[in-house]
């Protein structure tokens, strides 16, 4: 059976369609609200609860935007049928409500209604079915208006920056230099691996160079801002993705400029600040007050360090690695297999702490790393209020800075803490202890912190080996 002039007419009208895919419905609101709230500094996951979407549905819409927000507009344009209005055509219609009627109701020219029920129906065979998911998927995919990037169309330009941007290093004898980077696999730079040598100008270089050495060419012009998105939004093309990694920081996607105002210590509240800090801290007449922070080894092993601020003395709290660790790849938001995760970290620590007396569990002052972000736990469990120093402030914590100089002695820098058990670890805390010290009239850290000891009534004392 043939295709009559009507329908001829109908699928002219429509355009070529490829596949319909799955309707969009309503995203535009949705991806508006999503980057509003990126702007605002929340997270892929927050802003996805915030636009009403999936968190997988968020993660997607961050990653092929390359973290760039398209700026969409709030609202349609009045010109034209919003999401809702073809829902009410649809309804309407399904209830055999005349194009007129529907006109009428809607405020709209007949003509558009017509217009609509025609070019965006469901099907393509002779009866025109109208839905308006469909409707509006035709009417977004007839609303595009892509255009393409300069340096798409432009080879001397592209080559000109991809040359600045990840050219080779080549010595004076034309040799290439530097290693080999790693495989491409759309994440940011490698932690402490190899990155290729590149040339490594930046987009700003780029683009204000160009004026220099092409003066006479307007056409040899590009903005460092299209050159970011060429590299971070996979629809722009010129650039592969990849290159991204040889921008300074070696993103494979935008930050947005409102989580980098975001305060990097949320977990530091307004209770905990030092100046809240009892005022006999100070003083080091009461013992009971501690210092700490991680001394941190190579492949991500560490150690907990504390040092009780007027006996001085040392206690070393074992972190061993996760079941796990270097088998199961690191997953965002996953479970921190490292050994000192927040929860690992504050477990660890109420096992160290718990069994001292009441008495000498007065607070804990510690550096401001995340390790420590279930500190309200960890009160709630010991007793042991805790505070953060200030920010880039060690000299607030000084006596922990001169253990964790002390212990470099037995754990250098770039060493692997992991080997050590958590005997041997206490051991070295024993030796430390057994120091005799200027500061205490050269007695040791170990007979200052059992006289504290044997102050407490007997009924108070604890074990602390």
């Amino acid at each position: 059976m043939g295709i009559g002039p009507r329908q001829k007419k109908i699928r002219e009208e429509r355009g070529l369609i490829y596949s319909p895919g799955r309707p969009s419905i309503a995203w535009r609101q949705d991806r508006v609200r999503f980057w509003e709230a990126i702007a605002a500094g929340a997270k892929t996951r927050e802003a996805g609860a915030a636009a009403g979407v999936s968190e997988p549905v968020a993660h997607r819409w961050f990653r092929h935007a390359g973290g760039v927000n398209p700026q969409l507009a709030p609202t349609v344009s009045g010109r034209y049928l919003s999401s809702a209005e073809r829902e009410d055509i649809a309804l309407w219609r399904a209830q055999q409500v005349g194009v007129r009627e529907i006109a009428r109701r809607l405020g709209r020219n007949t003509s558009t209604i017509s217009r609509e029920l025609r070019r965006n129906a469901s099907t393509r065979t002779y009866t025109l079915e109208y839905k308006a998911s469909t409707a509006q998927w035709h009417a977004e995919r007839r609303a595009r208006r892509p255009k393409t990037a300069k340096m798409v169309t432009h080879g001397q330009l592209r080559q000109y920056v991809q040359d600045k941007l990840s050219g080779e290093i080549i010595t004076a004898d034309g040799e290439i230099v530097g290693p080999i980077g790693p495989v491409w696999d759309g994440k940011n730079k490698p932690h402490r691996g190899d990155r290729e040598w590149v040339t490594g100008w930046s987009p700003q270089q780029i683009a204000r160079r160009l004026p220099l050495d092409f003066p006479a060419d307007s056409s040899m012009r590009i903005s460092h801002e299209a050159i970011y998105q060429a590299l971070y939004v996979e629809s722009r093309g010129g650039l592969q993705r990849k290159q991204s990694r040889h921008l300074r920081r070696g993103r494979a996607k935008r930050k947005p400029r409102a989580r980098t105002h975001q305060q990097a210590w949320a977990h530091v509240t307004e209770e905990t600040v030092l100046n809240k800090r009892p005022a006999e801290v100070e003083d080091r007449q009461t013992a009971g007050h501690w210092e700490g922070d991680l001394i941190i080894g190579l492949k991500r092993s560490a150690m907990a360090t504390l040092i009780e601020r007027t006996t001085r003395y040392a206690m070393l709290v074992h972190l061993p690695r996760q079941a796990g660790y270097g088998v199961i790849p690191p997953r965002k938001n996953g479970s921190a297999l490292a050994g000192y995760g927040a929860l690992t970290m504050k477990e660890a620590l109420a096992r160290s702490i718990a069994p001292l007396p009441e008495s000498l569990r007065r607070s804990l002052t510690w550096d401001r790393g995340k390790e420590l972000s279930a500190h309200a736990l960890l009160t709630e469990e010991t007793g042991l209020p805790v505070y953060f120093a200030d920010a880039m402030s060690p000299w607030q914590r000084g006596s922990n800075e001169h253990l964790n100089g002390l212990l470099r002695q037995y754990f250098p820098k770039g060493t692997d803490i992991s080997r050590w058990n958590a005997d041997e670890i206490a051991a070295v805390a024993t030796a430390m202890n057994n120091r005799p010290r200027g500061i205490l009239g050269w007695r040791t850290p170990a007979e200052a912190f059992a006289d504290q000891l044997r102050s407490v009534p007997k009924h108070a004392v604890a074990t602390t080996g």
